[in-house]
């Protein structure tokens, strides 16, 4: 498996502590932290505050694709991210704009994105072609459907191998496309198209899927509904259950998780690295 990754500005050495990616939605209705960060002041705020936590990245998210999210017009979408990428990009951090719309790749890059992560997988018309000629790190997900639909009614025969498949078919795309794969990492799309016994099965097979792939596995599993379904708790009483599930990728080798509750992730992670190491 490949141990490096090209984000923009930054390149990062991938060892078995993993990185910190956390989140900045800056939309009214994200599932968890809709319109918290909104205005300009707040999401600037907020990243002073992560950055100060410790994270390694952080993730700017202008529409939200929970289950049943509509999709945003494209001016919304620039208008909620250009201002906060612009005020963040000399904050010494890779910044994340996560989106699926060429038209915003290519402003976020002009503007000093570091990463685009695309929950479409770059399946866009124009999408390989806004990313190829940069050096930004690209994050690949898998998704079954699209947000407005993929919670109806998930179905796989084999949810590891066909997950994998997709993603592999998705990488030759983007190499095909010249970009190179120490640009390139996976995220198995917890909570997009599955139910909670695939989510499990993806997070249980976290090394098999970055074995597969030679390429680090991202996992965003904060505050989704399967830590809910393992807990039986609301949205803002997950804590516990999400960061057991980030011990537990990390565990099975993701490189990088993305997470809401930054502090707390990497305190965790630095006493569990410590008290695993040989």
């Amino acid at each position: 498996m490949r141990h490096y990754l090209q984000c923009g500005r930054f390149g990062f050495s991938l060892g078995r502590k993993a990185l910190v990616m956390g989140i900045l939605n800056v939309t009214p209705d994200s599932f968890s932290d809709g319109g918290k960060f909104q205005s300009l002041e707040f999401a600037v705020s907020r990243a002073e505050e992560m950055i100060a936590e410790g994270v390694d990245m952080i993730d700017i998210g202008g529409e939200s694709t929970r289950p049943g999210a509509p999709s945003v017009p494209l001016a919304q979408e620039l208008e909620r991210i250009m201002p906060v990428l612009y005020a963040l990009r000399e904050m010494g951090k890779p910044l994340s704009v996560d989106t699926y719309k060429p038209e915003v790749m290519r402003e976020a890059i002009l503007a000093g994105a570091d990463m685009i992560n695309d929950v479409n997988a770059f399946r866009a018309p124009g999408a390989l072609a806004a990313v190829a000629e940069s050096d930004c790190g690209l994050c690949v997900m898998h998704m079954q459907g699209q947000p407005h639909d993929m919670q109806r009614d998930p179905h796989y025969v084999d949810v590891v191998n066909e997950v994998i498949g997709f993603l592999k078919e998705r990488v030759e795309a983007m190499v095909g496309a010249g970009i190179e794969r120490e640009r390139i990492c996976v995220d198995p799309g917890f909570g997009f198209g599955k139910t909670v016994e695939h989510n499990f099965a993806l997070l249980r097979n976290i090394g098999t899927i970055q074995r597969e792939l030679g390429l680090p596995v991202l996992a965003g599993l904060s505050r989704k509904s399967m830590i809910g379904a393992a807990t039986g708790k609301p949205v803002e009483r997950r804590l516990a259950g999400n960061l057991a599930g980030a011990l537990a990728a990390v565990a099975h080798g993701a490189r990088i998780v993305r997470v809401h509750d930054v502090v707390e992730t990497v305190d965790a992670l630095n006493v569990w690295h410590l008290a695993t190491e040989n």
